[in-house]
């Protein structure tokens, strides 16, 4: 490790252990500055010259101070983040720290409620000389797509919900959507996932799908109804007529390849449906 030449503010430092004290130890960089590591995360290992890897922030009193906890995200990355408290000027959430994280009410899109889950930015309050939350992503995503193209497979992060689809945030840099009659599968708000470019919009938005694209589907699904009956003693009470949400929980797929998918098992004679459900043939 290489001891950090500042302090620096919302990310990991190597920094160098200079003093003990009945507070905490004294944490150096190189060109002198230091920080307070409280006694609370200080350690019998711990010795004086030693390279420790902390992560700075500022407490209540806005003093920058040290800990060796890491943050579900540090500055500049994203995370989903749990609502702890709400106050008149903004909320507080949880971020991996003893110490909450602010989203002021100008960063928030709506307003926050204790309990819930929001997805968030941690920037830098150039005003306060804070770290805070945002939930107002829309000024951080690049809109100028590089080194991308249709097909391609790319790192997904799922962040909010759309009366489209579910936005997502690509490659940690660009926004992307996955509209609600292409998904097949549960998703949950701050899951990765690998996803598929499908368009790469002129206004820098991208497309996406869950599934490659021209893949051969189709024997992959039949497969699945296969081994689904197999675990359920050859027997399940689904059929052409059952719900369209139902088979795409069930079987993760839409009800148009379900319904082709049994008509290629039934051809294949390998099962036979009925107004009760789909059996295995013996």
């Amino acid at each position: 490790m290489e001891q950090n030449q500042h302090l620096e503010l919302g990310v990991l430092n190597t920094l160098k252990i200079d003093r003990d004290t009945p507070h905490g130890m004294f944490l150096m960089a190189q060109d002198g500055k230091d920080v307070l590591l409280p006694k609370a995360y200080v350690t019998d290992e711990m010795q004086l010259d030693e390279l420790i890897e902390v992560f700075l922030y500022t407490d209540s009193e806005d003093r920058l101070i040290a800990t060796t906890q890491k943050p579900y995200a540090m500055l500049d990355e994203f995370a989903l983040m749990k609502v702890v408290d709400v106050t008149k000027f903004g909320a507080f959430v949880d971020w991996g720290l003893l110490k909450d994280l602010l989203v002021p009410k100008k960063l928030q899109k709506e307003p926050f409620r204790v309990g819930e889950k929001r997805f968030l930015k941690v920037i830098y309050d150039e005003r306060t000389h804070r770290l805070v939350g945002t939930e107002k992503l829309g000024d951080f995503f690049d809109k100028r797509v590089k080194n991308l193209s249709p097909h391609q497979e790319v790192k997904i992060i799922i962040i909010s919900k759309t009366p489209l689809g579910y936005k997502c945030l690509v490659e940690d840099k660009y926004e992307g959507l996955i509209y609600h009659n292409e998904i097949f599968e549960n998703i949950e708000l701050g899951e990765i996932k690998k996803a598929y470019i499908k368009t790469i919009r002129k206004d820098g938005n991208i497309d996406l799908v869950l599934r490659k694209i021209g893949s051969a589907k189709d024997g992959s699904s039949s497969d699945k109804i296969i081994e689904l009956l197999k675990q359920n003693n050859n027997s399940l009470p689904y059929n052409y007529k059952s719900d369209a949400e139902l088979i795409k929980d069930i079987f993760g797929m839409s009800k148009k390849e379900f319904k082709k998918n049994l008509t290629k098992l039934i051809d294949e004679n390998l099962i036979e449906v009925s107004e009760t459900g789909i059996y295995t043939k013996n």
